[in-house]
């Protein structure tokens, strides 16, 4: 059984700060890339960072400088942390893994709310 549980959302005023997190439980941590992606009300789900099993990462351009993505092997946890929030961010945020080689799918957890208003 693969779980991934998110946790960390809530509501936020701009420019604030959260940080997510996701840990995964049936799956060799170290050998997957995580990612995080969104999906907004009326908006298509988008990837917003990446981290490979090696450590590389990667972010939208909407984030990019903002947000940072990190992972601790020892606790198969991924973090998001999300700072300068802007309202535009709001959205149900998801943690992702998917094995390094491309083998099997894609793993998803159930999403956790990030509100940013004032």
């Amino acid at each position: 059984q693969v779980q991934l549980v998110e946790s960390g959302g809530g509501l936020v005023q701009p420019g604030g700060s959260l940080r997510l997190s996701c840990t995964a439980s049936g799956i060799i941590f170290s050998v997957y890339n995580m990612g995080w992606y969104r999906q907004a009300p009326g908006k298509q789900r988008e990837l917003v960072a990446t981290i490979t099993d090696g450590g590389s990462t990667n972010y939208a351009d909407s984030v990019k400088g903002r947000f940072s993505i990190s992972r601790d092997n020892t606790k198969n946890t991924v973090y998001l942390q999300m700072n300068s929030l802007k309202p535009e961010d709001t959205a149900v945020y998801y943690c992702n893994s998917r094995r390094w080689n491309g083998l099997g799918g894609d793993y998803w957890g159930q999403g956790t709310q990030v509100t940013v208003s004032s």
